[in-house]
């Protein structure tokens, strides 16, 4: 049997064991659910419902803003 003229099946075949195999021992977790932080609320009338975003971090130093630049 020569090797190299069935080589598109060995690499199909070893394909289907990998992911056969990675199914097989994946964990049967739920996916993955990211809790909201925030409320919904209805806007008063007349106004738009504006969503506000808080950004809270300290600022660089001037040598920190040298090390990423």
């Amino acid at each position: 049997m020569n090797v190299a003229k069935n080589m598109e099946v060995i690499a199909v075949a070893a394909a289907i064991l990998v992911s056969a195999s990675c199914y097989a021992i994946a964990p049967a977790a739920p996916a993955l659910q990211v809790a909201s932080t925030t409320a919904t609320l209805a806007a008063p009338a007349g106004k738009a419902a504006m969503q506000v975003v808080v950004v809270k971090a300290k600022r660089l130093s001037a040598a920190e803003k040298a090390r990423f630049a």
